[in-house]
């Protein structure tokens, strides 16, 4: 069930296939010492799905966010331009900034879909939203 009016762009399987996705690959998180283990699953423009998990390190700078894992494993595949990414957590938080600033890198308007790991809600937003005023080169 989502809390957001406009899921247009993405349809009810499309959106329960993404989180399904996150919430497995979530599973697989290495965070022996945050415990706080995060699944993301990006949705490419060629229509397959792209599973990331956070991965810490004891030099905790080191860390890599599963939205970054999942973006970079999409675009190491040839995905152009990523159509939507899926976020699970224990408590549905959202993403981090550096997060935010790579997903609108990559695609402004990409929907974000945010979750909990046991919950049947999500939201739906974009990166463009939850980062206004990014950081972009002039061109």
């Amino acid at each position: 069930m989502s809390t957001a009016p406009d899921d247009s762009a993405l349809s009810e399987i499309e959106i329960l296939r993404l989180l399904e996705a996150a919430r497995d690959v979530r599973l697989r998180a290495h965070a022996p010492y945050s415990k706080y283990q995060v699944g993301a699953a990006v949705l490419g423009d060629d229509g397959h799905i792209y599973g990331g998990c956070n991965l810490e390190n004891a030099s905790y700078g080191l860390t890599i966010c599963a939205e970054r894992v999942a973006i970079g494993a999409a675009i190491s595949k040839g995905v152009i331009k990523p159509r939507a990414i899926a976020v699970v957590t224990a408590d549905a938080a959202s993403p981090c900034g550096a997060c935010r600033q790579v997903l609108v890198e990559f695609n402004p308007e990409i929907t974000v879909i945010i979750a909990g790991q046991h919950d049947d809600t999500y939201r739906t937003t974009t990166a463009a939203e939850l980062l206004p005023d990014y950081f972009r080169l002039a061109r």
